[in-house]
């Protein structure tokens, strides 16, 4: 068995995929997505990436409505259709074969009442579930019984299926989440990005079509972001994807390699606090990132003028034409504001 603990981009997005999807009982929905989320897991990191597909990766990804396809995934030509349940009861070969009953294999998978964690219990060919279903009708009756056969195989003789040729351990290096701030390694004047998803390995080509070694990883620049309907800092990092792909916002991809974290992440329109003040007031940055050569930060505090009326791109103008005191701090000095 595998344990999958989800954090809190894989929450976020299993449940606003299934709001956006419209189920009916939202909570049925997002364990869902969970499950399929721990299956995707276990196939990242213990089968190759050009033998699996999970069918519906970027509707979770960009919480985007699935295409109703009738599986989940398909792993070495079969179809795989993933049950998530906190009902072990669920898992009981009759249920599994009513449920499911035209797919190659189903996998199992157990959460925790609170969608903490999730346990990958096994698999199991529906052939042989509906073989088992027969045998228990013809030979069981209807005596109770205090032991039931949940019948399972391990999670990792689905490699088996597979061929012996069939990695193991491929856990990818990249570091990058959703909403990180990052800039490209080695650049000496580097534009802060804010990384909206990472793409899963069997969708790792670059520019030309060029395979890339490792996740590749994409990036909106807050120009770009700026120029869209919403407030772009108000959404939950899991959410940019589907927002960027609603609003057809331009994104770059580069080998994670390629990508550093940003030691100084403020842009122009973060609003930020001077962390050595006991009540801080919120301040708004005035200046891009691409203009900054040093460790240096512009800001004007929002008490002195009103920055929502104003596009990110016209603050430094604005505080200059109106006489608004702009300050300058270092980076280490400041944090992002957490108030409305």
């Amino acid at each position: 068995m595998y344990r999958f603990t989800p954090d809190e981009i894989d929450h976020e997005r299993a449940h606003h995929q299934a709001v956006i999807q419209g189920a009916d009982d939202l909570d049925v929905k997002r364990i869902g997505n969970l499950g399929e989320l721990a299956f995707e897991q276990f196939c990242r990191e213990y089968l190759p990436v050009e033998m699996w597909e999970w069918e519906n990766e970027e509707a979770i990804r960009r919480c985007n409505p699935e295409s109703f396809s009738g599986h989940d995934f398909e792993v070495f030509g079969y179809t795989v259709d993933v049950k998530s349940s906190r009902d072990v009861s669920a898992f009981l070969p009759e249920s599994l074969v009513e449920r499911d009953p035209d797919d190659d294999i189903v996998v199992m998978v157990w959460h925790r009442d609170n969608e903490d964690s999730l346990m990958l219990l096994g698999w199991e060919r529906l052939e042989t579930l509906k073989s088992k279903v027969e045998t228990e009708a013809a030979f069981s009756g209807d005596s109770p019984e205090k032991l039931d056969h949940l019948a399972a195989r391990p999670m990792n003789e689905l490699l088996d299926l597979g061929p012996n040729t069939a990695h193991m351990n491929q856990k990818p290096e990249n570091p990058f989440s959703p909403g990180d701030r990052v800039v490209k390694a080695g650049d000496s004047e580097p534009s802060v990005g804010i990384v909206i998803e990472v793409l899963p390995p069997e969708q790792n080509t670059g520019a030309f079509g060029h395979e890339m070694d490792g996740e590749a990883v994409r990036v909106a620049f807050p120009s770009s972001l700026d120029e869209g309907p919403g407030a772009w800092r108000d959404y939950h990092p899991a959410i940019l994807a589907s927002y960027c792909d609603d609003q057809d916002i331009k994104l770059w991809t580069y080998k994670h390699e390629n990508l550093a974290f940003a030691e100084n992440p403020y842009v122009m329109g973060d609003k930020v606090i001077k962390t050595s003040h006991n009540d801080p007031n919120v301040a708004v940055v005035v200046e891009g990132s691409e203009k900054r050569s040093d460790n240096n930060v512009t800001v004007a505090f929002l008490g002195d003028f009103e920055a929502e009326d104003i596009s990110s791109g016209k603050l430094a103008k604005h505080c200059e034409e109106n006489g608004v005191k702009c300050y300058t701090y270092e980076y280490s000095e400041l944090d992002l504001s957490t108030q409305d």
